[in-house]
């Protein structure tokens, strides 16, 4: 038997880590638990990177993409530009289980959850469409200290579960997609690696498809706090060789023995809850620059 342990981003990881945690407590399947974890936060309308009350793209439009992944069976889904549903990581999940397809996107994603009994909704609540007014002639960025709310879990099984969730960069391009629906970039899970995931600017992630990264560095021995760090300084160098410099953007991984690590680059002031029996921690991931 494994000890349970869950893993999440940002402050708001907390929320996911203990709503994971009481379901690996009750014996629930990391999957399981990793999803409802990331739900809890999806439908927290305080959170202004996730779900419901998510910051809107340049045109005012709320549009949301997730995944999820099984560590044991390597089964995943994905949606992405998905508008008006509030929960697309049950989306992905229902991608998973019910299709011969990883990702469905914009408008045949929106259909699908219908057609699977997702009501739709305003996914604008007034304080996020007060943030967007203010803020409409800002490029794409990422918000201080809000992003993609990401859950990595390890059951008393042994298995493995993630689920990536987020509205992106706030005041982006409408259509845009960013690393946390695609499988590898900002999500991957395997019961004989490990998992990962990824939060901050996604292209930047995507470029070194950095969750696979640290997954397959973990396999090749790395802990996943050495798998992180080298993640990141790999995302630098790639950075500049095209001359530019990632402005945030972190790593998060547990391995299959359920040892955690977490790196970021510098000023992304990155944190992340652990859950394990009787305990919750935050904790600061290390920054490594380039």
């Amino acid at each position: 038997m494994a000890t349970p342990v869950c893993i999440a981003t940002w402050p708001f990881g907390r929320l996911a880590a203990m709503t994971a945690s009481k379901l690996l407590l009750a014996g629930k399947p990391a999957l399981e638990a990793a999803l409802a974890g990331a739900q809890a936060v999806e439908d927290d309308p305080s959170v202004n990177s996730v779900g419901y009350g998510g910051l809107p793209d340049r045109d005012g439009v709320v549009s949301l993409d997730a995944c999820v992944m099984d560590g044991r069976t390597l089964s995943f889904g994905a949606v992405a530009a998905l508008e008006r549903i509030g929960n697309p990581a049950a989306v992905a999940k229902l991608v998973m289980e019910k299709t011969p397809h990883v990702c469905l996107a914009g408008r045949g994603a929106l259909e699908f959850a219908i057609t699977n009994g997702f009501k739709t909704r305003n996914l604008l609540t007034p304080k996020s469409l007060e943030e967007w007014e203010k803020s409409k002639p800002k490029p794409p960025q990422p918000m201080p200290g809000h992003d993609t709310v990401t859950v990595l879990c390890l059951d008393s099984k042994g298995d493995l579960g993630g689920v990536c969730s987020t509205s992106g960069l706030a005041h982006k391009l409408p259509g845009r997609v960013g690393d946390s629906p695609i499988v590898g970039a900002g999500l991957y899970v395997d019961n004989q690696g490990g998992c990962a995931g990824a939060t901050g600017v996604g292209e930047e992630i995507w470029r070194i498809l950095g969750s696979h990264k640290v997954v397959e560095m973990m396999r090749a021995g790395k802990s996943p706090q050495e798998a992180c760090e080298q993640a990141v300084r790999l995302m630098h160098q790639v950075a500049g060789r095209r001359g530019v410099h990632v402005s945030s953007a972190a790593f998060l991984a547990l391995d299959p023995q359920g040892r955690h690590g977490a790196a970021a680059v510098p000023g992304t002031n990155f944190e992340f809850a652990v859950g394990r029996p009787g305990s919750l921690q935050m904790l600061k991931g290390v920054e490594v620059g380039g």
